[in-house]
């Protein structure tokens, strides 16, 4: 008989991400609904979802596909013009989406793990990520999965990076991550979403001080708390000159050849061992349910 205390939903959840981006991929090949070349398009999401809104809107920008704007829910102008709009919610019932779908007149595609939910029944086009869904209430696959799914509709190559994710799950997690006083998250491009993300992870499992910026952005004043014990933790390519700046302060600087969504995986086993490590049940954050729904 094992010892071996038994592992959070959260846990296995974080370590399923490999094979649920590998059936998401084929599931969403003939997927309607999706921004088409050239489209000025709008990205929103609440929360996690926000954030891999940002980092879908950068990659779309880049790749030439047109304009990509990302938003809150809540935030989102009423006055711009948008050829359509895609939104990600996860339960497909936050109160924010279904607001904002059911006022728009503009097309619409919801990205979702819950099918027919209320968000649905105001979108033009549904895709349900329904293997990605979680019990957990901190989001990790269905956010993962969400950005895949959106990185593949732009015609990325995403076989290296299922090959990676696999790689971040036996990854060491150095100690020195885990007793962190403080992490601070640093991406360009479309890694600045992965990086507010990864510091809302660690806040909502394990109630960690994180903070999360643009790196070139780091040393106008943000790198002043860094210092021995703790991290600055760079998403994708680290600006030149960054990481000898870190060193002299102290802090241990943290980067990965991993594609950047893999290296979000490794965070994800991050935050469920710094929430266990301080006694903390990751998959019952405090002050959080599954989803915002307003009275």
């Amino acid at each position: 008989m094992s010892d071996a205390a038994p592992r959070s939903q959260t846990a296995v959840e974080v370590a399923s991400q490999p094979d649920v981006w590998e059936w998401a991929i084929e599931h969403t090949r003939e997927a309607e609904g999706l921004p088409s070349r050239g489209e000025r398009v709008a990205v929103v999401g609440c929360g996690t979802s926000w954030f891999m809104a940002q980092s879908y809107a950068a990659l779309r920008e880049a790749a030439g596909h047109g304009v990509t704007d990302a938003f809150t829910a809540s935030e989102m102008p009423a006055a711009r013009t948008y050829d359509r709009l895609v939104a990600i919610s996860r339960s497909g019932t936050t109160t924010e989406i279904v607001q904002l779908l059911a006022a728009t007149t503009v097309p619409s595609v919801l990205l979702t793990a819950v099918g027919s939910g209320p968000a649905a029944a105001h979108a033009g086009h549904e895709i349900v990520l329904d293997r990605a869904d979680e019990s957990s209430v901190v989001q990790t696959r269905f956010a993962s999965t969400a950005l895949l799914v959106l990185r593949a509709s732009l015609g990325e190559d995403l076989a290296p990076v299922v090959a990676d994710a696999r790689a971040a799950l036996t990854a060491p997690l150095e100690q020195t991550w885990v007793e962190a006083d403080q992490i601070s998250f640093l991406g360009t491009g479309w890694t600045i979403g992965l990086a507010h993300e990864a510091a809302l992870k660690l806040r909502e499992s394990s109630q960690s001080w994180t903070e999360s910026y643009p790196a070139m952005e780091y040393r106008h004043g943000p790198i002043s708390i860094a210092q021995p014990g703790r991290v600055v933790w760079v998403f994708g390519p680290s600006p030149d000159g960054l990481a000898g700046d870190v060193r002299a302060t102290g802090a241990e600087l943290v980067t990965s050849e991993l594609d950047p969504l893999a290296h979000l995986v490794l965070l994800h086993r991050l935050a469920v061992a710094r929430s266990e490590a301080r006694g903390l049940d990751p998959d019952t954050p405090r002050h959080l349910s599954r989803a915002v729904i307003l009275d």
